[in-house]
């Protein structure tokens, strides 16, 4: 193969693992809380037989699926974007980045206060949108940052446009990478900039930047671009590698953006991997609970679909999967939610074939390689030959 476009549907899981519960998460599944929205319509993905995979029984099956398909398991013990992604480029994490229900210790604040100047707000488990909302007058009137985290491992930093410039608000950020290492080191540091006022409200804008802690040994990105091909990657995947592994790279400002870089690579005529995040199923819709937004928003990648698929030549093989679940539906927690993701996989010499349930996202490191005759070992085991 030539190119392989792997196209990452952000938190688009197809339902609970066998051991969500030791996560938090009960019953979940990203696609069926999708799918009981009646704006549903993702006839393309469907067709290639993404109801057809292990597990899924709220979409319809098709005799003659247009792809190969699987339900991926998270080997790895967390639910988060790093590990998710880390996973999918072939390094699997036996233990979970660290978080922290109770905010961060004195020690990290007084570190990044004094690294920066100013001092911090909230330091909670919080919603993003929410903590604008109960911190973004107080930030006004003091200038400190807003500290907040999550479930998963991020250390984030709010802050005012119009308040604090983007350019010390990444440089706080970069500082806070620096600080949060060895037993601290969260998977990413994430700058949260947004507007507004407490009369009309606060909006995150799309000036977000995410500081990842290094994967902890190398990737099949690296081993794509040592082998001398090119390796782009789209959205926030130079982010979450932090920069390791790629030999060009562009973020997206929302998904029709990145699907815009999308088809842009695929008239170039490039050799290697074509590595692609749409965020906004996860930061717009999943962590919101907004089941009818996540439900248009597959409707529009799976109405665009098609335009990449013209775009292939015989030699190109599209892959879309997902890093980990988000379920809209899920009222306990705003968080991500651990769960099973789909592999669709598509091109011209692609065999229509069920390749069941996976044990590792990695098989997805160990397929791009072979298929791309790159030299790269992982713990994932490779499906090339079924597909191809």
């Amino acid at each position: 193969m030539k190119r392989v476009f792997l196209i990452v549907l952000d938190s688009f899981g197809i339902g609970a693992m066998p051991d969500s519960e030791k996560f938090g998460d009960v019953n979940v599944n990203t696609l069926a809380a999708c799918a009981s929205s009646p704006e549903l319509n993702i006839p393309n993905m469907v067709a290639a037989g993404l109801g057809n995979i292990d597990g899924v029984s709220c979409l319809p099956k098709v005799a003659n699926a247009s792809g190969a398909f699987a339900r991926l398991t998270e080997k790895s013990m967390g639910k988060d974007t790093t590990i998710g992604h880390w996973e999918i480029a072939g390094v699997i994490s036996p233990e979970p980045l660290p978080t922290y229900p109770n905010g961060f210790p004195q020690e990290v604040l007084d570190a990044f206060e004094a690294a920066t100047g100013r001092g911090c707000l909230c330091n909670l488990p919080y919603s993003g949108t929410d903590v604008i909302r109960d911190y973004g007058q107080q930030q006004l009137d003091t200038g400190k940052w807003i500290v907040y985290t999550s479930a998963d491992s991020v250390f984030q930093v709010a802050a005012h446009e119009e308040l604090i410039p983007l350019d010390e608000l990444y440089d706080a950020c970069h500082k806070a990478r620096n600080i949060l290492r060895g037993k601290h080191g969260v998977g990413r540091v994430i700058a949260r900039p947004f507007v507004g006022d407490s009369v009309n409200g606060f909006k995150r804008t799309s000036n977000r930047h995410d500081y990842s802690l290094e994967p902890p040994r190398a990737t099949m990105l690296d081993a794509i671009k040592a082998a001398g091909m090119d390796s782009i990657a789209v959205g926030k995947i130079h982010d979450i590698f932090a920069g390791y592994g790629d030999t060009e790279y562009v973020y997206n400002k929302s998904n029709a953006n990145g699907m815009e870089h999308a088809l842009r690579y695929a008239d170039q005529d490039f050799n290697g991997l074509c590595f692609v995040n749409l965020v906004d199923f996860d930061m717009q819709f999943g962590h919101r609970r907004d089941i009818p937004g996540y439900a248009r928003a597959l409707n529009e990648f799976d109405a665009w679909l098609p335009k990449l698929m013209e775009k292939l030549g015989d030699e190109d093989v599209v892959m879309i999967t997902a890093d980990h679940g988000c379920d809209p539906a899920y009222t306990a927690t705003t968080d991500h939610t651990r769960e099973y993701v789909p592999l669709l996989v598509l091109g011209k010499n692609v065999k229509p074939v069920n390749l069941g349930t996976r044990k590792s996202f990695a098989d997805i490191a160990a397929t791009v390689t072979e298929l791309l005759g790159v030299e790269y070992a992982t713990e994932g085991e490779s499906f090339a030959k079924e597909i191809i």
